[in-house]
């Protein structure tokens, strides 16, 4: 197993329950390890299998559910 951090830039969130939805919904994705998620910087550094989860997967995640992403 090969990890890979991803570095994502979120817009929308307001508090750290925001940072804290993302985070559960990442971490309940197979083949994310960690995800750390900052509404202060609006930020996110995600810890991931890389044979199993790319940047372009993780910016979708993120989206649906209702903040917009970019790598």
């Amino acid at each position: 197993m090969t990890e890979q951090v991803h570095a994502l830039n979120i817009i929308g969130m307001t508090c750290s329950g925001c940072s804290d939805r993302i985070i559960r919904v990442l971490e309940a994705t197979p083949g994310v390890l960690k995800a750390d998620i900052s509404h202060k910087t609006n930020s996110g550094r995600i810890v991931a299998n890389s044979s199993e989860i790319t940047a372009t997967q993780l910016v979708e995640i993120v989206k649906s559910s209702g903040f917009e992403a970019s790598a």
